[in-house]
């Protein structure tokens, strides 16, 4: 039975989860959330996705929300990504929860700023994108020297901070600053069923192809 994936197309958190299907080699069905209408606040959506966010990835009576959860869901289920020892898939969580804390935020509020669809007073606004920049960093730093960030293999973690930093351009980051990243990013874009994320999102619903 193919897997039912609920988003929104502009949704980097939506694009995590819809990449690790492809990757995975997964059949997927998509159903689009009118955010702007409140789709996402509707008493048929909370009840797959208490939160009211995006993404909600169904399989059979299971609904999941949040792509790290989403992703460690799938990589236990199918065997992929999900690092080969105990250490290996602890330090892909680590980096999630890093990615979740001192990165996601930092590039997303830029980005929906810089797509009018939030605005922040010019202070605030200064403040996230001078913490996406030490996010950058400390990620520049860590990929010194490695293939991906745990070991010489793919991992949840690479296909969840991807998702995060593929939009800093949005955020008008200039990601030439950082040619660890950069390398890395072109890497994880060579995985065989990679698309980027308006290759893989529609903008309406689709059933599973």
């Amino acid at each position: 039975m193919a897997y039912t994936l609920h988003g929104a197309w502009l949704s980097g958190p939506t694009y995590k989860a819809a990449l690790m299907l492809e990757l995975c080699g997964q059949k997927w069905s998509y159903q689009h959330l009118d955010m702007r209408a409140g789709a996402h606040k509707k008493p048929e959506y909370l009840a797959k996705n208490r939160y009211g966010q995006a993404p909600c990835l169904e399989d059979g009576d299971l609904s999941l929300c949040q792509s790290a959860a989403i992703l460690e869901y799938l990589a236990e289920k199918h065997g992929k990504f999900g690092g080969k020892s105990a250490a290996d898939k602890a330090r892909a969580r680590e980096w999630m929860f890093w990615d979740f804390d001192r990165l996601a935020p930092y590039i997303y509020r830029p980005r929906a700023a810089a797509r009018g669809i939030r605005q922040f007073p010019p202070d605030v606004l200064a403040a996230y994108k001078a913490e996406g920049d030490a996010g950058l960093a400390v990620l520049e730093g860590e990929l010194k020297g490695k293939t991906f960030l745990v070991g010489n293999e793919p991992t949840i973690a690479d296909i969840e901070v991807f998702g995060t930093v593929w939009y800093a351009t949005e955020a008008q980051v200039d990601l030439a600053k950082y040619p660890n990243i950069s390398a890395w990013m072109g890497r994880v874009q060579a995985l065989p069923g990679f698309k980027l994320p308006y290759d893989l999102l529609p903008k309406e619903s689709r059933a599973a192809a």
